[in-house]
């Protein structure tokens, strides 16, 4: 008989995909002795089977009674005994961290008849009632689907007739008041009383975090992560243990490294006499985890000690969640923790010089998206008509500068028009997560580097500050107090800027200043006593001296090559030669258009020539040494010229005036030229090769002024290594007679030197006859947009605002084929026309251009695909570094892999 419950003693780290993440650590954490409350995980296998079926399976609840039986010997309690009851929590816990999924639900197996027994048991009557009034408001909110405002106003309400502003300050009699109103609450919210029956509480709780798995914020989160749809959620059964028995006793979040920097030494949270989920909810401001030192030496200590042991063992920072019960500490999670892009470099290479980890597993510790996040500007100074309003914690680093927005719902509705936004709240929490998805930035009032916000910025690489608790915010609006009681209104759609690296809130816009990661890359140059450039200078470092593929840019002016080059690029992988017709070179376009003959267009030509031949001078200097792969002329002539509706009214207009100047006979000559070559889908037109085939001179003009400009660099001394490539080439014979007339002009160009001639593979008929196209191309460069295009039958610009919305929220798309390659697709078309192209011509030397070639998903199958490089804009030519270098490695573990599985 399939099991589905394990007990803690039974499971171990390895086994995430069947305990999930935090039941696999809690396992972990038992079997090497730490100090962690009894407990069973039940498995992700059970998540799935009441997916599937619409239940659990018919033995999990016997299985489940089994093992609270086993839990009760060993606590030597009974679930939900009247006298002397034992009580567990409920959390959820997939193989991945998922901030959208179930709350923590505390004391179930509380009811009327045993929070006597609890009171008895803890000698607190106070304690009783504040663990029951938790349990009727987790419950009530997460299990019975009951709205949290009534709960929280409740309690705010009980506060207010106290005279005091903590929970901790409202005594015995005043929570069960409060557990009186929550009562009423869920008898009003549900029809029914809240659930008296401990087992009656465990079974609902327990579906309640299958069930979660399909709710709105899991769903959301998921998708954005690209987190399988298909992996199911543990659920975890723990014994209770209490951080809120008294000032003996507290509860807190600690890192074994900051998660914001990376620095060494623990850092965290820590809130007395509070239980579970106050620390992450930021119900209150926390104290540093230094000061547990001063609270409870013994308790910190033993902190400090397992800390070390789980990051020694785990060799990695970890995040761990505990509670510290009238003075003996209780680890209740770890796990590998989430961390700021700075903090992700900065660990992984302090891990190596510490002796835990080698620089291959550093270089996996990364990933393509944190060091963009680390190539965006950060605030510059600020100007003295900018005003501070507010600091608070620094939570996750970054400069954010958008419109101040008090609801988490219309903070997405807001960002979905294009307007940058600050979602701005008391704390945030799982209901906030559209909110916190759509924003540039979130800023709390309450709250620390453990809270809620400041977990879930981080994991998802926003800037957040959390805990300005000067900050009053309300409804549709924020006050922020000062020292000398001054006050200032913030709201909703003031521009307010966040400093995630400072704490600081500016009311106003605040100018940013670049990266000093993109410094690091324009310069060279490592600051001393900066670990976060000299670990990003060590990783890219790494990454280049194991990657295989070579990593070009896409640059069409002298000054992108050059920053390219300054950022790593190998050479140019295309230089798209319609971008340097435009502005003011248009009206020459418009003449070749209207040329009425060779005599017409000849003198246009020269001046194409002359231009063009400094343009490619230009470009060729900036990369002396390396290859430049320049497309000859791609895109539908009439891009060039004006519109075809505006051209029909002014010829209009004309006519009906009476116009018979020349500039009306030019316009009427124009608009002959734009509706002869108007095409509805221009992308299905007359573009690329079959341009250069129709046009008479216009690749020869650009064959000539790259030759020119070559021999001209060459004659200085300098060694320019032009490429030619042929645009939208369907079928070889287009290539032959465009290669033929191309070698005639190279000849006739003395100290050209040899010129490869390759062709982009753009359209799937290309790619299916690769084998016949290689006999006349010396390269192949891949133009995956457009083969993403043509291969689905979609326009980017067309379709992109039209439905890929609703098709990545059905899971049609994983991701948008535009930024990730469609590996079982169009990948397929890339690798039948490797493995066809080099069958005809074995070194057959191989690139891709589209965009795709600068993410890091992409790039690793692009690597497997057998191409030479990659080349993506200069901005991401870093990330594909990295990300080549990553490849190596994925594919060195997927074949030691494969031999251990043989």
């Amino acid at each position: 008989m399939q099991r589905f419950v394990f007990d803690f003693t039974e499971g171990n780290k390895d086994q995430r995909d069947l305990l999930g993440g935090k039941g696999a650590n809690l396992a972990e954490m038992t079997r090497i002795g730490l100090p962690v409350p009894p407990g069973f995980t039940i498995t992700t296998e059970a998540c799935r089977a009441y997916l599937a079926d619409g239940d659990v399976p018919s033995t999990l609840d016997e299985e489940v009674a089994a093992h609270l039986a086993a839990l009760e010997e060993s606590m030597g309690r009974k679930f939900g005994d009247a006298a002397d009851p034992l009580l567990v929590s409920v959390r959820s816990g997939a193989k991945f961290s998922m901030p959208g999924m179930m709350d923590t639900v505390l004391n179930v197996g509380l009811s009327d008849r045993s929070v006597d027994g609890l009171a008895a048991q803890s000698g607190s009557e106070r304690f009783a009632q504040d663990s029951y009034r938790r349990l009727i408001q987790m419950f009530g909110k997460t299990v019975l689907d009951v709205p949290g405002d009534p709960f929280e106003e409740a309690l705010a309400e009980a506060k207010t007739a106290k005279g005091v502003d903590d929970d901790v300050d409202l005594d015995a009699e005043d929570l069960k008041g409060v557990v009186d109103s929550f009562k009423a609450i869920v008898l009003k919210h549900t029809g029914s009383d809240f659930p008296q029956e401990p087992a009656e509480q465990l079974r609902l709780a327990i579906r309640a975090v299958f069930s979660s798995w399909q709710g709105e914020r899991a769903v959301l989160y998921r998708r954005t992560e690209r987190i399988p749809d298909d992996i199911g959620t543990a659920v975890n059964i723990v014994a209770m243990v209490f951080g809120n028995l008294g000032a003996d006793s507290g509860t807190g979040v600690a890192f074994t490294r900051d998660p914001a920097t990376g620095e060494q030494g623990v850092y965290g949270d820590y809130l007395p006499n509070a239980q579970g989920e106050d620390v992450v909810a930021g119900i209150r401001n926390t104290v540093a985890i230094s000061e547990l030192a001063r609270i409870d030496k013994a308790g910190y200590d033993e902190l400090m000690r397992s800390a070390r042991i789980l990051e020694d063992h785990y060799r990695d920072l970890c995040d761990i969640e505990f509670t510290i019960e009238r003075g003996r500490l209780w680890l209740l999670q770890t796990r590998v923790g989430k961390r700021t892009a700075a903090a992700a470099f900065t660990i992984a290479a302090s891990l190596v010089d510490d002796g835990l980890i080698d620089v291959d597993t550093a270089l996996g510790r990364v990933t393509g998206a944190q060091l963009a996040q680390l190539m965006f500007p950060t605030f510059g100074e600020v100007g003295d008509d900018t005003p501070k309003v507010a600091v608070g914690v620094p939570a996750s680093p970054g400069a954010a500068v958008g419109a101040a927005v008090f609801d988490a719902h219309r903070a997405a509705a807001r960002a979905a028009t294009g307007a940058p936004v600050i979602l701005v709240r008391k704390e945030t929490n799982p209901d906030d997560l559209p909110g916190m998805l759509a924003a540039k930035g979130i800023l709390t009032a309450r709250g620390g580097k453990t809270s809620h916000a400041a977990v879930v910025a981080r994991g998802m690489g926003k800037t957040c500050v959390c805990g300005a608790d000067t900050l009053g915010v309300e409804a549709d609006r924020a006050v922020v107090t000062a020292a000398d009681g001054t006050e200032t209104v913030i709201t909703e759609g003031d521009i307010i800027s966040v400093d995630g690296s400072t704490g600081a809130v500016y009311l106003g816009e605040v100018a940013v200043r670049p990266s000093p990661v993109v410094e690091y890359f324009e310069t060279g140059e490592v600051p001393d006593g900066d670990p976060l450039i000299a670990a990003v200078a060590r990783l890219m470092g790494h990454a280049d001296d194991t990657r295989r593929l070579g990593v070009r840019a896409n640059a069409d002016t002298g000054e992108d090559a050059a920053r390219a080059r300054r950022f790593g690029a190998a050479g140019i992988g295309l230089c798209r030669t319609e971008h340097m017709f435009l502005g003011e070179r248009r009206v020459l376009v418009e003449r070749l258009v209207l040329a009425s003959g060779p005599d017409e267009r000849a003198p246009v030509l020269d001046q194409l020539l002359e231009l063009q031949r400094a343009d490619f001078g230009d470009i060729l200097r900036a990369m002396d040494g390396l290859p430049v792969t320049i497309r000859l002329l791609d895109p539908p002539l009439h891009e060039f010229l004006p519109s075809l509706e505006d051209l029909a009214v002014s010829v209009a207009l004309a006519d009906e005036r009476g116009d018979d100047s020349e500039e009306h006979a030019r316009e009427v000559r124009l608009l002959a030229a734009v509706r002869r070559i108007h095409e509805q889908n221009p992308m299905l037109g007359l573009r690329g090769v079959r341009l250069g085939l129709t046009l008479p001179g216009l690749y020869d003009m650009q064959v000539r002024a790259i030759a020119e400009a070559a021999a001209a660099l060459r004659a200085e001394g300098l060694d320019p290594r032009p490429e030619i490539m042929v645009p939208l080439v369907g079928d070889v014979r287009e290539l032959a007679v465009i290669r033929a007339q191309t070698e005639q002009v190279l000849a006739e160009v003395e100290g050209s030197g040899d010129v490869p001639i390759g062709t982009m593979i753009e359209i799937p008929r290309a790619a299916l006859t690769a084998d016949r196209i290689a006999a006349e191309a010396d390269f192949f460069s891949f133009g995956t947009n457009d083969l993403t295009q043509l291969g689905w039958g979609f326009s980017r610009d067309d379709v992109e605002g039209a439905f890929f919305g609703r098709y990545l929220e059905l899971g049609v798309f994983p991701a948008s084929p535009f930024e990730t390659l469609d590996a079982s697709g169009v990948g397929e078309l890339v690798e039948i026309a490797v493995k066809r192209g080099r069958e005809t011509r074995p070194g057959l030397h191989l690139g891709v251009c589209g965009e795709h070639g600068g993410d890091p998903e992409s790039v690793r199958f692009l690597h497997r695909a057998g191409l030479d490089y990659v080349s993506c804009s200069p901005f991401r030519v870093p990330i594909a570094r990295l990300a080549a270098g990553q490849a190596v490695l994925e594919e060195r573990a997927a074949g030691a892999e494969h031999v251990d599985s043989r």
